[in-house]
């Protein structure tokens, strides 16, 4: 099989670019004529399979998947076949991983395979809720609807990690030029005063003798310890692709000062509006908590939380079952057992999801406001100390001289 690169015509006139694979151009030119009324150009793809190319392979955000699911049900309302849609979607896709995906799509939903089961095949990268609500689309014929509720889903999330992101970023960028500028005068401003004060023959007071050695220290020792951290990270990022350790490493972010309550309120309002998603896309409310602990961005809440799926198979409510996750907040365990004794736990998890949507920027707001004073006073504290170690000998050369 080979592939060539073509241009046609649509029967509305429109020009449509695109790949085909085929045994020969013959071939390729008989397929493209069965949709399309002009073939304006097609030429062999030299040196280059995009359908050997390694799948699901990229990175792919929120946002992108998003505007992919937008523009899918965009076109399906509109009327046009599916296989016709991944196609046109794929070509106006700027992401080069989903370009890829959508590419290959296209041409086994041509061959007949479904849209679904296509896009487990071929998108390793993107997320099972995903995957799962366009089977239940596909299987209740209602696929431009599973789009548009998950152009909604991503839109929500792609926002709040946006918010939640640049909260942080002031905070963390103060850090890093803090870090340089104490490393520049550590490194260069430092021994310059040394190398005075030692000729000056007098006796430093404490402060100066405490930067000098703070000095050396850091003389010695700034490349071993920049060689622990980065052997910290790789070891961190190892052991975090093994499931046991990623479990410990999570369970230890959920106890840490702020930071914990922030990531069990990002996953709450995850599992609230991821929930609400795959109900309303008409799966059912045990396979759906199932998908919605696998998409959690906790570890060990997702181990918890998939323990509870077999307690709710035994005849248990959802509501009681999740009752066991102790670290799941008290108000969203209790607004799921109120819907699911509603009947109404699809609205109630949307609404719940809502709120917590806006606990997670209150959260981080209220983080930041307590973190940034810490920081303005220890950089005070530091820049004081540096001045006053600077100072002093001075001040005392002068009395001397006095």
């Amino acid at each position: 099989m080979v592939t060539y690169k073509y241009k046609a015509l649509s029967k509305g006139g429109i020009e449509v670019e695109g790949v085909i694979k085929a045994h020969d151009k013959n071939d390729a030119v008989i397929k493209l004529k069965a949709e399309y009324d002009i073939i304006v150009d097609i030429k062999e793809v030299a040196g280059l399979d995009l359908f050997k190319k390694k799948e699901g392979t990229g990175k792919v955000k929120d946002k992108d998947i998003a505007l992919m699911c937008q523009q899918f049900s965009i076109l399906l309302t509109a009327g046009l076949p599916i296989a016709r849609t991944v196609e046109l979607v794929g070509v106006r896709s700027e992401n080069k991983a989903l370009k890829q995906i959508l590419t290959s799509v296209a041409e086994d939903v041509t061959a007949g395979y479904n849209l679904a089961g296509s896009f487990q095949t071929r998108a390793k990268i993107l997320p099972l809720n995903f995957i799962e609500t366009l089977r239940a689309g596909e299987e209740s014929g209602s696929l431009e609807m599973a789009f548009g509720r998950l152009a909604r889903f991503f839109e929500k999330k792609a926002n709040i990690s946006g918010k939640v992101k640049s909260a942080l970023s002031y905070p963390i960028f103060v850090i890093i030029v803090a870090i340089i500028v104490v490393a520049i005068i550590m490194g260069y401003a430092v021994p310059v005063f040394t190398k005075v004060f030692m000729e000056m023959n007098v006796e430093l007071p404490l402060p100066t003798r405490m930067l000098i050695a703070m000095s050396n220290f850091f003389k010695i020792a700034t490349i071993p310890i920049i060689c622990i951290i980065l052997a910290l990270i790789i070891a961190y990022n190892l052991l975090k692709k093994k499931e046991s350790w990623a479990i410990r490493f999570d369970k230890l972010k959920l106890k840490l000062p702020l930071l914990g309550k922030i990531s069990i309120m990002n996953t709450a309002s995850q599992f609230a509006n991821t929930f609400s998603t795959m109900l309303a896309a008409g799966i059912p409310a045990v396979r759906a908590l199932g998908i919605t602990a696998r998409s959690l961005p906790n570890a060990y809440l997702t181990d918890e939380i998939l323990k509870t799926v077999g307690i709710v198979e035994q005849g248990h409510s959802i509501g009681n079952a999740l009752r066991q996750v102790t670290e799941m907040p008290e108000l969203l365990v209790e607004m799921t057992a109120v819907g699911e004794d509603s009947g109404s736990m699809e609205h109630t998890l949307e609404v719940i999801g809502d709120y917590y949507d806006t606990e997670v920027e209150y959260v981080t707001s209220r983080a930041i406001k307590l973190i940034e004073p810490v920081i303005i006073t220890v950089l005070a504290a530091l820049v004081a100390f540096i001045l006053l170690s600077v100072y002093l000998p001075m001040f005392s050369m002068y009395g001397n001289i006095g």
